[in-house]
């Protein structure tokens, strides 16, 4: 059985597990909004902050 002769690096692992490989991009449609972001991001839309369609940050509030 190949047994490697030096040990690999954590970087040069992680670069080959990637996601450049992907099929498409990842993008995903949110519930409640409808906008388009990426996945397991959250995104603005009018002012505020929205991840799993819920508001996070709410900057339309003017006090």
């Amino acid at each position: 059985m190949a047994h490697p002769k030096r040990k690999t690096s954590k970087t040069r692992r992680d670069k080959r597990r990637t996601h450049y490989k992907a099929p498409e991009s990842q993008i995903a449609t949110c519930k409640t909004t409808g906008e388009k972001h990426l996945y397991h991001r959250a995104h603005w839309h009018e002012g505020k902050l929205y991840y799993k369609g819920k508001v996070l940050i709410d900057n339309t509030e003017e006090s």
